[in-house]
């Protein structure tokens, strides 16, 4: 037997359409308690029966206590239902009994988490599970064996063994979780430099926008729809500055949501004095908090570009070197969508690109 701890909400959908208590509530950080459940005594017990005086021994085995088992469920987005509720046991196996009667097992205890959680024991920092496909499981706590019965100690000198044993205790851990959100592509760029207004603009996520630096203050997600029958998902990161790989402006939050991803879009703004001399920060920024980061394919784009006139010779010349867009005219929005998704398809693994 099986049990589910506590409801499993679709946050994913909740987050995806831009629901307001998903958004509210996301946390990609914890500390559990948790317990496996101890074995069942063994039985000392002997046969009482009409006409049968000295009866043999007949003690069963305790159950086995139940295991804790982490699973990955696509359903969840967020940590959020263990913020509060941080100690989780499993249930104790059963005693055994007489007539050779086993004791139940204890049940299970299933813990659903998002995908890309990474299950840490807090005292080694030992990396117990690292769940990222959907419906993966972990046994991160086994449940004590059962204790044996007299009935398992008889032998030819010994027909009425008295021994029984008690059940091993079960285990318990303490343990990190760490949310690393999984999308296709991730975008990367400075505060304010427009990410959340294509979010919303391409997808049916609706993330906080406003025109002052850091109003996203947690990761978005959304679907983007592209041709006729495909789709990509994208991930909205918090703004990256100076520093933030030693986690300046939250920076070290924020960066490791971006160690998932396969696609990673930089993201500056067209009115930047040196658009180069920025996304070199932010390569330096991915490349001291990780070098692998920047292994991960990408592209540059140059935002808010409805703010140049058409006619302008520096619109031109920054149009020769990046794609350019406006998620407030949607001007370049169409072209980029089919790049991203182009760039999604080569990038994902089993696909053929021929």
């Amino acid at each position: 037997m099986v049990t589910y701890f506590r409801d499993r909400t679709p946050y994913l959908a909740c987050r995806a359409t831009g629901s307001t208590d998903s958004q509210a509530m996301f946390i990609d950080q914890t500390t559990l308690t948790i317990r496996s459940g101890d074995g069942g005594n063994g039985c000392r017990s002997f046969r009482r029966e009409k006409f049968v005086p000295r009866g043999g021994p007949d003690g069963g085995d305790g159950g086995n206590g139940g295991d804790v088992i982490f699973v990955a469920d696509a359903a969840l987005n967020t940590l959020v239902n263990y913020r509060f509720h941080r100690h989780i046991r499993a249930e104790h196996g059963r005693p055994g009994t007489g007539k050779k009667c086993k004791g139940r097992r204890g049940a299970s205890t299933t813990i659903p988490v998002p995908p890309g959680t990474v299950v840490r024991d807090a005292d080694t920092g030992e990396t117990l599970a690292d769940l990222t496909a959907c419906d993966e499981q972990m046994v991160v706590a086994k449940g004590g064996r059962g204790g044996r019965g007299n009935a398992r100690f008889a032998t030819p000198t010994n027909r009425a063994p008295e021994t029984a044993f008690p059940g091993e205790s079960g285990q318990e851990k303490r343990l990190e979780l760490e949310l690393k959100l999984i999308a296709d592509v991730g975008l990367v760029g400075y505060p304010n430099a427009g990410k959340s207004t294509l979010l919303s603009r391409i997808s049916a996520a609706h993330p906080k926008i406003a025109d002052y630096p850091f109003t996203t203050l947690q990761p978005h997600l959304g679907i983007v729809s592209y041709n006729d029958f495909d789709s990509f998902v994208v991930a909205d990161i918090p703004g990256l500055i100076e520093g933030a790989h030693l986690g300046r402006g939250l920076g070290y939050r924020f960066l490791r949501h971006i160690e998932r991803t396969r696609i990673l879009l930089f993201l500056i703004d067209v009115t930047s004095l040196n658009p180069e001399h920025d996304l070199d920060i932010l390569r330096n920024e991915l490349h001291r908090f990780s070098p692998m980061l920047l292994k991960k394919p990408s592209l540059t784009a140059l935002t808010k570009i409805d703010i140049l006139a058409s006619n302008d010779q520096e619109r031109k010349s920054r149009s020769d070197r990046y794609h350019c867009f406006s998620s407030v005219s949607g001007e370049g929005i169409p072209e980029l969508v089919q790049l991203l998704g182009q760039l999604v398809a080569r990038n994902r693994p089993g696909e053929s690109h021929g």
